[in-house]
């Protein structure tokens, strides 16, 4: 009898030990398979930022590279290893994209902060990216710059012409350009009202933007400058080649 009892007693501690070794081991795979997921997800993101920068041209030459280390290291079960290299590709990328986007919003930015006749909100917007530029937030930056494009191509006047009227005449104008070398930006927005720059008509009606950029604005003046003399009933080689840049 107390034989039939320690057999009992030892088969029930044995039951015990092996239900406790069950529960201490259930945490540490709870871990490791959220550090799979969590590599899986993290190489999903590094690839996504990477063909974005790559399809930009920005891409950083290492960073597939790091990627295909962390697919590997997921195969061979390191989920730690393989969360850490997703995660610094992923960087890479998102510093490769906003180091892209940075540069775009710079250029913009020369064309546009000269502007002038900007309204209070163009001008809150160029505040904006003024701000984001400082703090290196390069889509940021990109996305104000092109609204505020976006927002001075969209303001336009409407002129219709008078007799005695001229393109030169027009662009000089206080209410226009108040400078006539201006006038080849009227002819290229005009470009399907307009034969010949040096011929226009009373009563049509052309287009003129407000805010030309300073980009628009020094090529206009410079056609102006050497487009030659001017003849009227020929269209000049000169004025083709500069509706055409």
């Amino acid at each position: 009898m107390n034989k039939m009892l320690r057999l009992i007693a030892i088969g029930l501690v044995t039951l015990g030990f092996a239900a406790g070794c069950a529960t201490t081991s259930e945490p540490e795979t709870t871990v490791v398979s959220d550090d799979c997921q969590a590599a899986e997800r993290g190489i999903a993101d590094a690839k996504a930022a990477y063909k974005e920068a790559d399809a930009l041209g920005a891409a950083w030459r290492d960073t597939e590279k790091m990627i295909g280390e962390a697919e590997a290291a997921l195969k061979a079960g390191d989920c730690t290893k393989a969360k850490t290299l997703a995660a610094d590709a992923k960087s890479q990328g998102d510093m490769a994209l906003n180091q892209y986007y940075l540069e775009k919003a710079r250029f913009k930015y020369e064309q546009l902060k000269n502007t002038s006749g900007l309204t209070a909100e163009q001008q809150a917007m160029l505040a904006e990216l003024e701000a984001a530029l400082k703090a290196n937030n390069g889509r940021l930056a990109y996305d104000l710059a092109s609204k505020l494009e976006a927002s001075l191509a969209a303001q336009r006047m409407v002129y219709s012409v008078m007799k005695g009227d001229s393109l030169w005449k027009i662009a000089g104008k206080a209410d226009v350009y108040a400078d006539p070398y201006r006038w080849p930006l009227i002819y290229k927005a005009n470009a399907d009202k307009i034969k010949d720059a040096d011929l226009i008509y009373p009563g049509q009606e052309f287009s003129i933007a407000s805010n030309p950029t300073e980009a628009e604005v020094s090529a206009a003046v410079q056609h102006a400058k050497t487009r030659g003399a001017w003849s009227i009933g020929v269209v000049e080689e000169s004025d083709t080649a500069y509706l055409a840049k």
